[in-house]
């Protein structure tokens, strides 16, 4: 099972979800997939989309899922590489008013040059980063706040 998750923000990500729908009819993705999709509305009947699951319920589907593609949030990536899982994040970008600024560029850049993601900045990249995905093995996760913490004070000087 592949998990998506879209975070819980008052942000859209349709692209990603069209990226994937078009990767499923293709059969690029085999697999069942299951979307935490957040404020995202899109309906499709190759996967099951929820708006929002249950604390508990979303840990079991992580632990259960043998990818996990996500936006670049920093808890949905943090909480997945911690569990040791394959992770490819895409980040929303601005330029699609997708965010406020493209801060999940930098976010999703600094995880994938660790070795602890795959990280791709368009969703037309997909596609071969779930090719990828399939001999990737995630470097273990070792908790560095520096970068990060940096990232995060310049988003919020920037608001």
């Amino acid at each position: 099972m592949i998990l998506v998750l879209l975070g819980t923000q008052n942000n859209s990500f349709h692209r990603l979800l069209e990226e994937i729908d078009k990767l499923i009819k293709n059969k690029v993705i085999d697999e069942e997939v299951v979307v935490q999709a957040g404020y995202t509305k899109y309906e499709s009947n190759n996967m099951k989309i929820f708006d929002l699951i249950p604390k508990e319920e979303l840990r079991s589907k992580q632990e259960k899922a043998s990818l996990i593609i996500t936006h670049g949030g920093v808890g949905s990536i943090i909480s997945s590489i911690k569990m040791g899982k394959k992770v490819i994040a895409v980040p929303r970008l601005h330029e699609y008013q997708e965010h406020v600024n493209n801060h999940q560029k930098e976010i999703v850049q600094t995880f994938d040059e660790k070795g602890y993601i795959i990280g791709i900045e368009e969703v037309k990249d997909l596609e071969q980063a779930i090719k990828k995905s399939k001999k990737f093995q995630p470097n273990k996760y070792e908790q560095d706040n520096t970068k990060m913490l940096k990232l995060i004070e310049d988003f919020i000087d920037n608001i």
